[in-house]
């Protein structure tokens, strides 16, 4: 993928979560409040939530939303019990995607996910079948802006434990190990540097080129997972940057 092209796709993105923040927020609010059911309210000894809320922090969820989450998670959490589960699959063309999700009915979670890739001409496969096409790693993108110096923003980086920043016409992407994205993330907000995204996310070491049928497939397989209110992530190696 191309550099112009992958600041284009994450700002559509960006700008497509804006629309429906609403929902964006509720599956936040929904990961937030597992990580602290499951490991304590304290983001410092809850690495798992700390992680869930520097996310939320990147997707500009209100501190409030993020501490009504935290205050759900580590009480009742209305009872309900979450499962995180990963699906894996190939979709349209044979681009390789994952599907993290947060369910508390896993047999409707599963049909939902095997529809979409079903009506859009994709197939859900076995664990294991695209993973190891990925690498978890912290992506942080930040947007070129005149108030914003090369130089300093990689020393803020780095100094919080950053592995690297590459520099393109559109901005910096700050790469991180996962157990270092939340105190980077800490580092910029801190710093008062606007971020455009941040996110562990599924990297992959290779992508695929899709036609112009099969990417429309793709899109709409995207946009019914992100309808999903049980999904909170999917991951893919589909190269947007054009057509094969």
């Amino acid at each position: 993928m191309s550099g112009h092209s992958k600041w284009a796709n994450i700002k559509n993105r960006k700008g497509k979560q804006d629309a429906v923040k609403g929902k964006i927020f509720t599956k936040m609010a929904k990961l937030i409040a597992v990580a602290a059911k499951e490991g304590g309210g304290d983001p410092e000894m809850n690495a798992k939530l700390r992680e869930a809320v520097a996310k939320a922090k990147a997707a500009n969820m209100p501190n409030d939303n993020i501490d009504r989450a935290i205050k759900k998670g580590a009480g009742e959490l209305d009872n309900t019990i979450y499962e995180e589960i990963n699906y894996e699959g190939y979709g349209p063309g044979g681009v390789a995607v994952i599907v993290q999700v947060l369910t508390d009915n896993k047999n409707r979670t599963a049909g939902d996910v095997r529809h979409a890739f079903d009506k859009n001409g994709g197939n859900l496969g076995t664990n294991g079948c695209v993973s190891y096409l990925f690498t978890k790693a912290g992506r942080i993108m930040v947007e070129k802006d005149a108030s914003i110096d090369e130089d300093e923003l990689m020393m803020i980086a780095l100094e919080a434990g950053a592995e690297d920043m590459e520099t393109s016409e559109d901005g910096y992407e700050i790469k991180t190990a996962p157990e270092d994205f939340a105190v980077v993330m800490d580092a910029l907000n801190e710093n008062s540097i606007p971020v455009l995204s941040g996110e562990i996310a599924m990297i992959p070491s290779t992508e695929t080129a899709l036609g112009e049928g099969d990417a429309v497939k793709m899109e709409k397989m995207l946009d019914m997972f992100d309808d999903n209110d049980d999904v909170q992530d999917v991951w893919h190696n589909w190269d947007e940057s054009g057509e094969a």
